[in-house]
């Protein structure tokens, strides 16, 4: 019963803060609904020097599946898919560091370096072996974790993921290479409406005070974020050859309209690693878990059916 109250009760907050609150008052209700409908805590850890944020649900003593976001994004990311999974899996979603609510270190975002914090972020939380989820940069960093500590990985699942020479560049490889703007780093309103058009083959639906108030957070993120990506490009890791040494089971997961990271890079993939399942969603685009949370939870649900059973 406590549940449909809490759900009524979040309906109630958001109504109420989309009438006569802020746009920040908007989304913390709106927030806060999406945690209680998924079964998830927000929590803080200290791991050395840095200040880490995350959710937490699902039975503490299930297997634990650890999901990442990508760049310029957050665990948030994660609310709508995860509510599919935490009535048997004990999950975790990070705020990466320099991302989130976590803190922002002075030192590298290179996805080497990130792996590393996050080998100290699940000792530090007391996950052994877990399943790795990661969309984009956090599929980067998944991958390249899994290489580097095979025996702390049960699976793997790559959605829409960094890291690969595609045998056809997409559309934003494109654009940095012209010297374009990069369209994942907003710097205004209007750059945060073509992002969404970017990003998704169907955008979320957002009132224009949400919209305004991510741009503003998003905005105030882009010298930073501009930092990051620039560390991510001058310190390029390439996957290929850390593929083979993934000794778990991998789900290749992608939507087949990306325009952030083409869809071919399945082909490099697939032939490198040892235990491959491959999905490609139609009608989906660079985040396919939230432009279909249902959809895309219903094929790692299966993926992890199918190999650990």
């Amino acid at each position: 019963m406590k549940k449909p109250i809490a759900y009524l009760l979040g309906l109630l907050l958001a109504a109420a803060a989309l009438l006569y609150l802020s746009p920040a008052a908007l989304f913390t209700s709106v927030q806060w609904f999406e945690r209680q409908r998924a079964d998830l805590s927000a929590k803080q850890i200290t791991v050395g020097d840095l200040s880490i944020h995350y959710y937490e649900g699902g039975p503490r003593a299930a297997q634990s599946i650890v999901m990442l976001h990508g760049f310029a994004a957050n665990k948030d990311n994660w609310l709508r898919f995860a509510r599919h999974l935490t009535s048997d899996y004990h999950v975790l979603a990070l705020d990466l560091p320099g991302f989130g609510a976590s803190d922002k270190p002075a030192g590298s975002y290179d996805v080497g370096t990130q792996a590393e914090r996050l080998a100290g972020i699940l000792k530090a939380l007391g996950i052994g072996k877990a399943h790795l989820i990661g969309n984009s940069m956090g599929g980067h960093i998944s991958a390249l974790y899994a290489a580097r500590y095979p025996e702390q990985v049960l699976s793997v699942a790559l959605f829409n993921n960094a890291g690969i020479d595609s045998p056809e560049p997409s559309e934003l490889r494109q654009i940095i290479q012209r010297g374009e703007a990069n369209p994942l780093v907003v710097r205004s309103r209007e750059d945060f409406e073509r992002l969404l058009q970017f990003v998704f083959v169907e955008a979320p639906t957002l009132p224009d005070s949400l919209k305004d108030y991510f741009a503003a957070q998003a905005t105030a993120n882009s010298v930073h974020y501009d930092r990051v990506f620039n560390h991510l490009i001058e310190r390029y890791i390439p996957l290929e050859p850390e593929l083979g040494k993934i000794q778990a089971p991998t789900l290749l997961l992608w939507g087949e309209q990306d325009r952030v990271l083409h869809v071919s890079s399945i082909e490099v993939m697939q032939p490198l690693l040892r235990q491959p399942s491959v999905v490609v969603m139609a009608n989906t685009g660079h985040a396919p878990m939230i432009e279909r949370p249902q959809q895309s939870a219903e094929h790692y649900r299966g993926f992890l059916k199918a190999h650990h059973d």
